[in-house]
């Protein structure tokens, strides 16, 4: 028979060059190339031709699209897929690790604490999959990569297609499975699997960790299915006794004949690996006890208890104890990262007070999670957790959970070392993050008006909803959830958005019945183990006010006991309090950060005048601003009383004018390029927004433009008004355009499930598109073409980069950079794309500035910006300080018993 390789080399050619075979299996060879496009090593996976024949090049690239959308931390992605000659295969990343297999070859048996965490990894992974409609089909160790230690799981592609192939499958002498993973429904032919037949897989795996051994084999694939059907595997404790009763319980559940006997999801197992609620069946197997522990061994256990007692002492505090003076330090960042306060929830302590956790920008502009240890002098960056918030330590304080943007996701990381791990993806807030000592992360659940707090596993799984938001009380969203001690109650802050920017209310909601109520105006609350609701103000201040957390009631009036407590936005403060009685806090000056600003004009060399000195945006500054395309008018977004609307101000001294009274939110208008309309975004919620447009004079009726359900931040038009940019924001922020009139359905321009791409901006000649997007790890300027993007890429920003703006000159693409200077860089778009070195133009310091879009704009000779000034002048403010404080309780039951 004829070596089928040349053939293969010659197909791929122009794409991949194949450099050597890394293994073969039962239904594909894999191959190291080099992915010439994109100059990286891949592994290319190439199906048997037996198995192609069966599958089919339809069937097999219809299927593997599906598996191309799986984005999770601990899935292998996808690079690629197609036909080439009679060749069908699909392209993965060239991992530098071995598999599950090559490890327990090497091992044969794992450690339980590895077999475990690997186990949940891979329980993640598949709980992902199966919330996205995909069944794995043929999880075992050669399916499981180990990269850097942590688990990824490969071939979800050929197992998906192979399935669907039917009976003639069987034809061919090929199975779908491997018998010793097979679960007994699989074995028996069932064609209609769920997730549980891959719970049954894995629990087979982590057995095999475990032991060293599948739970069955045998001489031939019969003689193990023979087993599968009818024998119970050997007790896990009885292979090894060191095995904990819960973890052996566990894998005996998923390892049930029945289906329905078996968790319902991975998520569940992995939680009842870690010894969280679950369903467990009860054993039938012999059990064995465990041996007292020696009681000769309790002075060694005190003399540690001792020893970790003095080692506790950090930052030059003592223990608290009854009378111990209390102690205020600033603590110095200097050397680590700079403090952000603007972080919503970025600032956690562990409940022993040892540790602490912030979010800071380092020298390099890159803004991540920072953990100081009190017995070590500087702080340590935690890898992976760019673009961090909502921070929330374990209860024992080895693990943060957080969220972070790029996209949307809730992850959990090791404080000390280990990749972070996504244990949610869906419908969640950037609004502060509680960890429950009953295994599950509260946070909130959007801002979209529907969801309030919900609640998610640790190891992962779908959000539960915990409170539901009064929509007749206007309320946008549930934040900052706090439990109480007890686990009785949950305190949260009921959040109104640019309705009501200046305070919230501190409400409680009973756990067991989700019920809530409002019990007080303020930003933000916790409880103190005095007995004491702690409410931080809109104006800085700190009160106390008795609570019974069993009657989840004040029993009490408010007590000022602190002040100086930064708060910005409106809603934005963070404090944190041990257990034993340490405070930490952000402190800024007396007083909320005022949210009026002033609209500037700012020259090329940073020179600032006033737009209108009589005119000041008192309200907050909702998203968005834009200068018309003759400079003569500025089209801005203003939260009103209940709504933000749009409004229309003649320059520099005429009147500013309302344009739109609809309900709803209203943001980031932008002009049409004959300057008669204005675009703005509808905003209902619940992910649904529309983009419009209505004459800036305020006639006639708005038109609908584009209707999405995936969110949408931004739309604005090309220079020859054919198409119409927008910007959608849910799973990810992608970049998509479509021509109003033609299109049903928007092209994708800059789209990936990985990261997001954000503040567009087109060439006045229409052929290169700018964006924003943190592929590298932060936010960086990229330019691609328009609308055919994948012809090529370039980077302008070399150290971060945020909001960019094209000349109307088209010579240069202006920007911001997280060290405060506004940039321009030079480019040239004919006859093809090149750029040159950015040049810094002025200080941004003191300007609004927007995450996700521009809160700029330049006049139509590109030598004044417009931009929004702080009437606080933050340039001149001190910065935010780190203030910790020891035996705070001191302070407060000495404050408490004054009169």
């Amino acid at each position: 028979m004829p070596d089928p390789l040349p053939r293969l080399v010659a197909a791929l050619v122009d794409r991949y060059r194949l450099e050597r075979e890394l293994g073969q299996g039962g239904m594909a060879t894999v191959y190291l190339a080099e992915d010439l496009k994109h100059d990286r090593k891949v592994a290319v996976k190439v199906l048997r031709p037996e198995l192609a024949a069966v599958i089919g090049a339809e069937r097999f690239l219809a299927e593997i699209k599906t598996t191309a959308n799986l984005q999770h931390p601990h899935i292998l992605p996808l690079f690629d897929s197609g036909a080439a000659d009679s060749f069908l295969f699909y392209v993965m990343p060239y991992v530098e690790g071995i598999s599950l297999r090559d490890r327990m070859t090497r091992e044969k048996q794992l450690p339980i604490n590895e077999s475990v965490r690997i186990a949940s990894e891979i329980a993640g992974a598949l709980d992902y999959a199966h919330r996205h409609g995909v069944i794995h089909r043929d999880i075992k160790p050669e399916n499981i990569l180990l990269h850097d230690g942590s688990a990824l799981v490969a071939d979800f592609g050929i197992a998906l297609a192979a399935s669907k192939a039917g009976t003639r499958m069987t034809e061919t002498g090929m199975s779908l499975g491997t018998p010793q993973y097979m679960s007994p429904e699989q074995a028996m032919g069932e064609r209609e699997l769920d997730a549980r037949s891959d719970v049954y897989a894995l629990g087979c795996v982590t057995y095999e960790m475990l032991t060293g051994e599948p739970p069955f084999s045998g001489p031939t694939a019969q003689a193990i299915v023979a087993k599968v059907m009818t024998s119970e595997p050997t007790d896990a404790t009885v292979l090894r006794k060191t095995i904990p009763l819960h973890v052996a319980d566990a894998v005996h559940t998923a390892l049930q004949k029945l289906p329905a006997d078996r968790f319902a999801s991975a998520a569940e197992f992995a939680a009842a690996l870690v010894g969280q609620t679950g369903s467990i069946t009860t054993r039938t197997l012999p059990r064995r006890t465990r041996e007292p522990r020696s009681a000769a061994r309790l002075p060694l256990l005190l003399l540690v208890a001792a020893t970790a007692a003095i080692a506790a002492w950090g930052w030059l505090r003592p223990q608290a104890t009854p009378n111990q003076p209390v102690r205020r330090y600033a603590i110095d960042v200097a050397g680590d990262a700079a403090i952000d306060p603007n972080v919503t929830g970025g600032l956690a302590l562990s409940r022993d007070g040892e540790r602490l956790a912030y979010v800071g920008r380092s020298a390099t502009g890159v803004e991540q999670i920072w953990v100081r240890d009190r017995n070590q002098l500087h702080a340590r960056p935690i890898p992976g957790t760019d673009q961090a918030n909502s921070l929330a330590f374990s209860p024992d304080g080895k693990q943060l959970a957080f969220i972070t943007f790029g996209p949307l996701a809730l992850k959990v990381v090791p404080v000390d070392g280990g990749s972070p791990v996504i244990v949610g993806d869906t419908a969640l807030g950037a609004g502060g993050t509680a960890w429950g000592q009953d295994g599950f992360l509260y946070l909130a659940g959007g801002y979209d008006g529907k969801r309030g707090i919900v609640r998610v596993p640790v190891n992962g799984g779908a959000p539960v909803p915990v409170t539901v938001i009064d929509t007749a009380s206007h309320a946008l969203a549930h934040i900052y959830p706090s439990l109480l001690p007890n686990g009785r109650g949950l305190l949260f802050s009921v959040w109104y958005g640019p309705t009501r920017p200046s305070e919230g209310d501190i409400a409680v909601a009973d756990l067991k019945t989700g019920r809530f109520e409002v019990l007080v105006r303020g930003v933000r609350a916790r409880y103190a183990a005095p007995g004491q609701l702690l409410v931080v103000r809109a104006d800085g201040s700190l009160v106390a006010i008795p609570f019974d957390q069993e009657r989840l009631t004040m029993t009490g009036p408010p007590v000022p006991v602190l002040t100086g407590v930064a708060v910005s936005s409106g809603f934005v403060a963070d404090l944190a309090i041990s257990e034993e009685g340490t405070l930490v806090y952000y402190a800024g000056q007396p007083g909320n950060v005022s949210e009026e600003v002033r609209p500037v004009w700012v020259t090329r060399d940073g020179q600032m005048s006033a737009v209108d000195s009589g005119w000041t945006i008192n309200r907050p500054f909702n998203g968005g601003l834009s200068l018309s395309p003759d400079g003569h008018r500025l089209a801005v977004a203003i939260a009103g009383d209940r709504t933000a609307d749009i409004w229309i101000k003649q320059l520099d001294h005429g009147p500013l004018s309302r344009l739109t009274f609809e309900e709803f939110l209203k943001y980031r208008p932008t002009w049409t390029p004959d300057g008669r309309d204005v675009t703005y975004i509808v905003d209902p919620g619940n992910n649904n927004a529309s983009a419009y447009r209505k004459r800036a004079d305020g006639s006639g009726a708005p038109e609908l433009l584009f209707k999405s359900d995936r969110g949408l931040a931004e739309a604005f038009w090309s220079r020859d008004a054919r198409w119409l940019v927008v910007r959608v924001t849910v799973p990810t922020r992608d970049i998509l355009a479509l021509m109003p009139g033609v299109d049903s359905v928007p092209t994708p321009i800059v789209a990936s499930t990985r990261f997001d791409e954000r503040a567009a901006t087109l060439s006045p000649d229409g052929r290169f598109i700018a964006y924003m997007s943190d592929e590298s790890g932060q936010d960086e300027i990229y330019v691609r073409p328009f609308p055919n993007s994948d012809d090529g890429r370039w980077q302008l920003s070399t150290a971060g980069g945020s909001e960019p703006l094209w000349s109307h000159g088209g010579q240069e693409v202006f920007y911001r950079t997280p060290a405060g200077q506004m940039m321009a860089a030079p480019v040239v778009t004919t006859p093809s794309f090149t750029s040159g070195a950015p040049r810094p133009l002025f200080a941004t310091t003191g300007y609004a500035r927007s995450p996700g879009n521009r809160a700029y704009d330049v006049t139509p000779d590109d030598q004044r910006f417009i931009m929004l000034r702080s009437l606080d002048d933050a340039a001149a403010r001190p910065p935010a300080q780190l203030v910790l404080v020891d035996n705070w309780f001191e302070e407060l039951t000495t404050k408490l018993r004054q009169p």
